[in-house]
This record gives structure tokens, C-alpha cells and sequence, in this order.
């Protein structure tokens, strides 16, 4: 007789529950990372460090959930290329947007403080 089993997975791998609770763990700790650096002034030390540590935190998170929840760890190799040309146009995005703030003159002195 024909075996009429059907295959649900569609090409793709059974995830064990265990990376979708590390993942959750690592954001809820990364959250509460987030907040208790939030309470600190880190400009003190050193100008931009408050957006340097919220922004380092952020892609942790970021590609933790990339990672995982959209299956990018265990897709194709063109998948996985296409992430990583996603993100480097992105970061050459960023800086074209960060030079032009920096090559701008006439801000005001004191932009952002209360």
C-alpha cells in the first residue's frame, strides 16, 4: 500500500523549545539591562556612551529575534546573504546620515538639553 503520511514541515526544521526560551529570557534580560542602564547618566563619562550602550543592547535584541523567530539560523545560504546585505546597506545608510549631520554647521548650542 502507498504511504499517504504528509509531511508538515514544509522544509523546515522542528525547533527545539529551548531557543524559543533563551531567546525570551535573553530579551527579558536585555529589557531590564535596558532600563537599569536607562537610570544612569553615562554622558558624564563620555559624550554619546547613553546612545552607544541603548543602541548595543538594541541590535543584540534585534538579532536575536532575527536569529530565531524568523528562522534566519537555519534558512538557505542565500536567505542568511540577503540578511547580511539587508544590514550592511542599512549601516551605509547610517552613515551617510551621520556624516551629513556632522558636516552640517548652525546648530543650535545647546540641541536637546532641557
Amino acid at each position: 500500500m502507498a504511504d499517504h503520511s504528509h509531511d508538515n514541515s514544509h522544509g523546515h526544521p522542528e525547533n527545539p523549545i529551548k531557543y524559543y526560551i533563551g531567546v525570551f529570557t535573553l530579551l527579558l534580560v536585555m529589557t531590564g539591562l535596558t532600563v537599569f542602564v536607562a537610570q544612569y547618566d553615562l554622558e558624564k563619562h563620555w559624550g554619546p556612551l547613553n546612545a552607544i550602550v541603548a543602541l548595543s543592547i538594541a541590535v543584540i535584541k534585534a538579532m536575536a529575534v532575527i536569529m530565531i523567530f524568523m528562522h534566519v539560523r537555519w534558512s538557505s545560504r542565500l536567505t542568511q546573504l540577503i540578511v547580511v546585505s539587508a544590514a550592511f546597506w542599512l549601516l551605509i545608510m547610517l552613515s551617510f546620515t551621520i556624516s551629513d549631520y556632522f558636516t552640517r554647521g548652525g546648530w543650535p548650542i545647546g540641541l536637546g538639553k532641557y
